[in-house]
């Protein structure tokens, strides 16, 4: 008998506590379905429950929970694995995840993302100073065709001093921070989620008709091209999402459009990489 099927004959609660909302969240929740391991799955929006879908064996919860609501969850369900495979970028919430796990004596897993890998690219602090302000701005590191930053208010504060077209793909959470960009309306084009509440708050930002864009990534090098292109982009302002969020693809888009990628760099953190972690969930099934 295989460990699923021995695990599908027991009836059994589940002690597993998963935080998705990513594709390795996705792809984790598939393989604790096929192992047979009985867990809870945690998205933050009813769209990432939709998602994710019905999977045998799987219960998929939807809201955002804080540090005490975890942790009274974690005590009332018995829970013994806590994997966190939430957003590179949602610090607040792996923050939570991990005080939380510390308080109720949980074992936590931190699942990271795969890095987008070699894209052939050297950032130099001393820029190319093709363009103004590419020599002398110390915000950044500098190339010919990207820069890296550390955070989106810093993003914003590089490109106040630059001219032409934005496209924004780096979320609607700070949507707001380019509204201090002068003739923002005009010259930023938001690429956000599809969902009500994405879209409704960037109209309220006053991004709107053509300057509002509601698709789901990961996007294709051609769908960025194809955007880049649609709103005369000169600067492309992205996270450094990883392989799984598309950033090579990211990259090689602004490179073929002729625009300048400006890159909110990854916080560093330590955990297990995907595969490293379905070997824990998968001995975690067998200890039952």
């Amino acid at each position: 008998m295989t460990v699923a099927s021995s695990m599908r004959t027991k009836s059994i609660e589940p002690d597993i506590l998963i935080f998705a909302g990513t594709t390795e969240g996705r792809e984790l929740a598939e393989y604790a379905s096929e192992i047979g391991a009985a867990c809870y799955v945690s998205t933050a929006t009813e769209y990432g429950k939709e998602i994710l879908g019905e999977r045998p064996g799987v219960r998929v919860l939807s809201g955002r929970m804080d540090e005490g609501q975890i942790a009274v969850f974690l005590e009332e369900k018995g829970i013994r694995l806590v994997i966190d495979a939430t957003h590179p970028f949602a610090r607040a919430a792996t923050e939570n995840i991990r005080a939380a796990c510390g308080r109720a004596g949980v074992r936590y897993v931190r699942c990271l993302r795969e890095e987008g890998g070699n894209t052939g690219m050297q950032v130099s602090a001393e820029g190319s100073g093709d363009r103004p302000g590419d020599q002398k701005w110390a915000g950044a590191d500098v190339s010919r065709e990207m820069i890296v930053v550390d955070s989106v208010r810093q993003a914003v504060a590089y490109l106040k001093t630059m001219q032409g077209n934005i496209l924004i793909a780096t979320g609607s959470k700070e949507l707001h921070l380019y509204t201090e960009i002068e003739g923002y309306k005009d010259r930023c084009f938001a690429r956000v989620l599809s969902t009500p509440e994405a879209v409704e708050e960037s109209a309220k930002l006053g991004f709107q008709g053509r300057h509002l864009i509601a698709m789901q990534g990961p996007f294709s090098r051609e769908m960025n091209l194809a955007l880049l292109r649609y709103t005369d982009a000169a600067y492309f302002v992205t996270k450094e999402s990883g392989k799984a969020g598309g950033f090579a693809e990211k990259l090689e888009a602004a490179r073929q459009a002729g625009s300048v990628l400006v890159v909110i760099g990854r916080p560093e953190e330590s955990g297990e990489t995907l595969e490293r972690t379905k070997e824990i969930l998968l001995e975690q099934v067998k200890m039952e």
